[in-house]
């Protein structure tokens, strides 16, 4: 037994593992003492970017996704390979996605994708300094570069054009952060 919070964990089972997911179920007490079950799914931690050139575009993908069963409009994101930390695996995403590489990095901050039952933080940085190289993309990726203004992806996030979690956070952070540095330069 482990103490897990105002939650008793009574024991925990892995019911499923794959390479990007676990699923465990554990036998608890719920805070008010009654018995139960609590389902948690952990994921790979991950990274989103957001490509930012000196003329206030923005570098996303359109690709297929599984999952949801459409395309989807996004910043270049994947997962950390074992023992990469995520300034790197940032790096090596824009590179395969997009074919960029960039000298300048900001570090926007972690988020946890759906904090009851899903464990995965994803680190978010936007790049600047921009320069572009042959794009290196999984097998598993059919991508489509998409090249717009911040303001239109700001736009896109809003009206839902722009669904992916990490994607619509690291655009609104990134839009604020440069709204807040302009309006200190001009001061």
């Amino acid at each position: 037994m482990r103490v897990h919070g105002p939650w008793l964990v009574e024991s925990s089972s892995k019911i499923y593992q794959s390479e990007f997911v676990d699923l465990h179920e554990d036998q608890v007490k719920k805070p008010d003492g009654s018995p139960g079950t609590y389902a948690t799914v952990t994921l790979q931690p991950g990274v989103a970017v957001l490509p930012f050139s000196k003329d206030g575009q923005v570098y996303l993908t359109r690709q297929f996704r599984y999952a949801v069963g459409r395309e989807s409009m996004e910043v270049p994101s994947g997962t950390l390979e074992t023992g990469e930390e995520p300034l790197a695996a940032a790096r090596r995403e824009i590179r395969e996605e997009l074919g960029i590489e960039a000298d300048e990095w900001l570090h926007l901050g972690v988020i946890d994708l759906d904090t009851s039952i899903v464990r995965g933080p994803v680190d978010l940085f936007m790049a600047s300094e921009l320069r572009f190289t042959e794009r290196e993309q999984d097998s598993t990726e059919v991508i489509n570069p998409v090249r717009v203004s911040l303001a239109s992806a700001v736009n896109m996030v809003i009206n839902s054009q722009i669904t992916h979690t990490p994607s619509c956070v690291v655009i609104l952070m990134a839009e604020r952060r440069l709204r807040i540095e302009a309006q200190t330069n001009n001061r």
